[in-house]
């Protein structure tokens, strides 16, 4: 996978960078230099949490592109929509822009409440906070969740019902580290294995099948 650089950086970042920035400041004025470095140190690396790369999307009809950058750390065979569910663990190193693996229409935003358990684990779909968009497609639903972990504890979703989507644009992200589900309709099959490392909007996760 080749690196991405881009000075593109999500809005979220400002209150972080200028806090940051104004501590450095601060720290410099009375001579703590140590704090002040500490402090540029950590502004650089809220740009680089919140790094939002250009992609040049290809969806193709019927495929789901992966809605996160990350690794696949679950394939279940059957979930809620009946088909496979594919979640996705972002580490801090990831980008966390999160992009609309399908193009349809959005039919239901929920915000579910929870704890705050390790996202990588398989427990997280079902007790962490969590933010389900449910998307209907020409296949069925699918249901994108963004779900928090440890260190994660804000998510940002910007979709609402009746919004019409397409495969690839960006929705939303999650602040740091954190899980993403895609819950699909029966006839989709799964096109990536376990650890795959994939790039949202780009790497495809499965194929829908026939339209119904």
């Amino acid at each position: 996978m080749k690196p991405e650089f881009t000075w593109r950086v999500a809005r979220e970042a400002l209150p972080f960078f200028l806090g940051l920035v104004a501590i450095a400041a601060a720290a410099w004025a009375i001579g703590w230099l140590p704090v002040a470095l500490a402090a540029l140190f950590g502004a650089l690396l809220v740009l680089s949490f919140f790094r939002d790369p250009q992609r040049r999307i290809e969806a193709e009809e019927g495929v789901v592109l992966a809605p996160a950058d990350g690794r696949v750390v679950r394939i279940a065979p059957s979930g809620e929509n009946g088909g496979p569910v594919i979640s996705t663990f972002l580490s801090i190193f990831n980008v966390h822009i999160n992009r609309v693996p399908v193009t349809g229409r959005v039919s239901a935003v929920d915000r579910i409440p929870g704890r705050f358990r390790a996202a990588f684990r398989g427990e997280a779909s079902e007790v962490n906070a969590r933010v389900v968009v449910r998307i209907e497609t020409s296949w069925g639903p699918v249901d994108c969740v963004q779900i928090t972990g440890l260190v994660a504890r804000r998510i940002v979703c910007r979709l609402q019902p009746g919004d019409e989507v397409v495969a690839g644009q960006r929705y939303g992200l999650i602040q740091f580290g954190s899980r993403m589900d895609v819950r699909l309709p029966a006839a989709a099959t799964v096109v990536v294995d376990m650890g795959t490392r994939t790039r949202s909007g780009v790497t495809p996760l499965a194929r829908l099948g026939e339209p119904r």
